[in-house]
């Protein structure tokens, strides 16, 4: 059995990244330029990589299966990220980031990288700025803060409900910068088959291209994975149906390990399911538990009115109401961390209380805030604070100003309106703690391959706080791995060129093109989305917000018989992805 060594510097917790920094071999700029790194993935670690690493002066060769790296799927994130600036003078601290995060992800975390990522979060912020990323700012121009679950201070930076996308963008031109100079080699519309191993290192990948299935070579000295979570394993979830997963599962396959791959967050503020039409689900911003109070009617009977279109949310009154995180934490109210918000929403429904027609959906409502926003607003104009109408105008517009795309986006898909109506919310799948393990340096168990964001496992424990993952995204792409990976390179510095033309990488492009023309020359007759949406349900149904043993034996023998029917007959390569991701998590539950 393989021993892992995390690698975790000696010393003070506070002092471990200082000193590691100051310890670790260099790579000259003037060596720098004879050595090559391959990145799988143009998200926000991936693009925030590729563009540090060329401007460090390494050759880099990037890819992504989008048309564009900015349709990567860190576009879709939207309230915000954490870094502990203390802007608002409430107490925050890298500590008090540091512990918040290590207790959300209930003690599960390796506590010396949480600690460095605190320590860089900073950082983080004034490169986004000067990379002229449109932070929210206060009426003084100051950059503006607000709060997210499982924390009691202000310390979430965003861009309205578009963060993740105007932080992809800052990314983006970065990146764009260096392939101007020729120091990245994009490739869009390819999708990395299987890595190369040679003499046991990370040599290189082959890759297929996309619009002309041509199978392709690529070499490097170092290859780095950062294309996300396995979160499309549950089929419904808020990731994009393209990520799949598989070159995280490629390297597993060749001797990289996964660490917790059962710790999944499953988001407590999605639009509920509606059929089974739906290939994925919407996420709708954690930023609106700022202003949004959650609950569910006190009597079962208004429950059942309410999904049988008898009664309306509006016709409740106050103590008709049961706005039960409030009621059970009083300290954190509303902004609980995500685990304690999904459990809650669905233990109210599976006792009777929810609202929509499947009787999975709790209400997110406004109209407190809106009214506490319109009397402060009339106060200031010197308004009449008892005219409701001019009140609740008033309060619609500062609420529309801090989450108008969110509710925009909520009324074209459920055809309700939020500012009247309160909104209907569920826990879906939407993020993955679990992923390949990784030392300090974030080097996998495969030398020379690293794994970097959402596709490691390292910095959220069991559970990960809101507005977390762009932090540890851009802290691992701009801060982290630009220093780790030339300890590991000073040992290439006279390698040379890494050929194609070596039997390593025929081998590996034999087995990419056999494993193609079994899955595109099979006489199924079933589609791809018939085995992931069934693999989906087996998964969400027993291995989702609540587990048991029977569970979880049940859905092994479930997922047997359903290995049985597919062996294997997908036509293109979600469902396979999918399918091959789940004989991890089987394994780990034996």
């Amino acid at each position: 059995m393989a021993q892992l060594n995390s690698k975790i510097p000696k010393g003070s917790i506070s002092e471990k990244w200082t000193n590691h920094k100051n310890n670790i071999r260099l790579v000259s700029p003037a060596n720098k330029r004879q050595i090559d790194v391959i990145v799988v993935g143009t998200g926000l670690a991936g693009g925030s990589a590729a563009a540090t690493l060329a401007e460090l002066g390494y050759n880099v060769k990037a890819f992504c299966f989008q048309d564009s790296p900015r349709r990567a799927h860190s576009i879709a994130a939207q309230g915000g990220i954490n870094a502990a600036k203390n802007y608002q003078g409430d107490g925050d601290s890298i500590y008090r980031l540091f512990y918040d995060t290590v207790k959300g992800g209930d003690y599960r975390s390796r506590e010396a990288n949480v600690y460095r990522l605190a320590e860089v979060s900073a950082n983080i912020i004034d490169q986004c700025v000067a990379q002229g990323v449109p932070f929210a700012r206060d009426y003084g121009g100051l950059l503006d803060n607000r709060s997210f679950g499982g924390v009691l201070v202000s310390r979430t930076f965003y861009a309205k409900g578009q963060t993740g996308q105007q932080l992809l963008l800052g990314a983006y031109s970065a990146m764009n910068r260096q392939i101007a100079r020729g120091k990245i080699k994009m490739f869009n519309r390819h999708e990395m088959m299987d890595i190369v191993k040679v003499n046991g290192k990370a040599r290189g990948i082959i890759t297929r291209n996309l619009i002309n299935g041509k199978i392709e070579r690529h070499s490097a000295h170092a290859v780095v994975i950062a294309s996300g979570g396995y979160g499309n394993l549950f089929y419904l979830s808020t990731n994009a149906m393209g990520s799949n997963v598989s070159a995280s599962w490629k390297i597993h396959k060749k001797g990289a390990f996964f660490a917790n791959p059962c710790f999944t967050q499953i988001h407590p503020t999605c639009i509920p399911v509606s059929g089974d039409h739906q290939s994925k689900l919407t996420l709708m911003s954690e930023s609106l538990r700022n202003d949004g109070r959650i609950w569910v009617p006190k009597s079962k009977k208004d429950a059942n009115d309410i999904r049988e279109g008898r009664l309306k949310p509006t016709d409740l009154s106050e103590d008709k109401r049961d706005y039960y995180l409030e009621r059970r934490y009083p300290a954190f109210g509303n902004l609980v961390p995500r685990d304690v918000a999904s459990r809650a929403a669905k233990e109210r429904c599976d006792a009777g209380y929810g609202v929509n027609k499947t009787g999975e959906a709790v209400y997110l409502d406004f109209a407190s805030a809106i009214i506490r926003y319109g009397k402060e607003k009339a106060h200031l104009k010197g308004l009449d604070e008892n005219n409701i109408n001019i009140v609740k105008e008033l309060g619609k517009e500062v609420i529309k100003s801090k989450y108008g795309n969110l509710f925009q986006m909520y009324e074209k898909i459920v055809d309700q309106n939020p500012y009247e109506t309160p909104m209907m919310i569920y826990p879906a799948v939407h993020y993955t703690m679990g992923g390949v393990w990784v030392d300090y340096n974030l080097m996998t168990t495969i030398p020379g391959c690293f794994a970097i964001g959402e596709a490691n496992f390292s910095d959220h424990g069991a559970n990960r706080l809101g507005a977390s993952a762009l932090m540890q995204g851009l802290a691992d792409g701009y801060f982290v791995l630009p220093y780790t990976i030339g300890d590991y390179l000073a040992d290439d510095i006279r390698t040379g060129p890494i050929s194609t033309k070596s039997q390593e990488f025929d081998e590996a492009e034999k087995i990419v093109k056999e494993k193609i023309k079994v899955l595109i020359s099979n006489k199924g007759s079933k589609s791809v989305d018939y085995f992931h949406k069934k693999l989906g349900k087996i998964i969400w149904n027993k291995c989702g917000m609540s587990r048991n043993e029977k569970g979880l034996k049940d859905a092994i023998k479930e997922i047997q018989s359903l290995r049985k029917d597919f062996n294997p007959k997908p036509t293109k390569k979600s469902s396979f992805s999918s399918l091959a991701c789940l004989r991890q998590f089987r394994t780990s539950f034996k």
